[in-house]
Formats: C-alpha cells, structure tokens, sequence
C-alpha cells in the first residue's frame, strides 16, 4: 500500500502557475497508474490528468494544453505543472495511485485563482 501527501497549492492570479507535488510512502516504480483529481464546490470530482506506467498520459479536455503531469521514481513523486491558470481552475487537487486492483487518495491541497 501507499500513503499519498499532495503539497504546492495556494493563491494565485489569473494567467500565473503553480506546481502541486505528490510525495508517496513508497516506490512508485511499480504503480499502474497515477493521476491528479479536481473537485470544486458544488461540482462533482472530475480527472484532470494521468500518467501511465508506461508514461502514457491523457489530459481533460478543459486543461490540455496548460497543464502538465510528470513523475520523478526517484523521488517518489508526482507532479502537475498548472500554467495560465484560469477562475475555472479553482478546486481542491487530489493525487490519485493505482496499484492492481486497489487505489490510493491523498487529503488534496486547495488551488484557488483570483480574476
């Protein structure tokens, strides 16, 4: 099993960036599958973005372009680079593992962007 902490988010203007770091308990060499999840007040929690084991990666439509999902084994991290953020983009992030059958959440760290 793994133990997931997101960290990075905070305040930011329209049109700034961020980037949100994922720190995991273990190696994630092995993971299947690692992702970043969004959910706003009101909205329900939606995919942002993914990265494969393979280094696969697949975007939601709103942020392709502008965001960006990396994976450092390393160090046991996951990253999401957020550039020309958007109103739009305000939401607690989530880090997201799968490993086999089982998946694992982070408590998320909350973006909020300013007009």
């Amino acid at each position: 099993q793994v133990q997931l902490v997101e960290s990075g988010g905070g305040l930011v203007q329209a049109g700034g960036s961020l980037r949100l770091s994922c720190a995991a308990s273990r190696s994630i060499f092995s993971v299947n599958a690692m992702g970043w999840y969004r959910q706003a007040p009101g909205k329900q929690r939606e995919l942002v973005a993914r990265i494969t084991g393979g280094g696969s990666t697949n975007y939601a439509d709103s942020v392709k372009g502008r965001f960006t999902i990396s994976r450092d084994n390393a160090k046991n991290t996951l990253y999401l680079q957020m550039n020309s953020l958007k109103p739009e983009d305000t939401a607690v992030y989530y880090c997201n593992a799968q490993i086999i059958h089982l998946e694992y959440w982070g408590q998320g760290t909350q973006v909020t962007v300013s007009s």
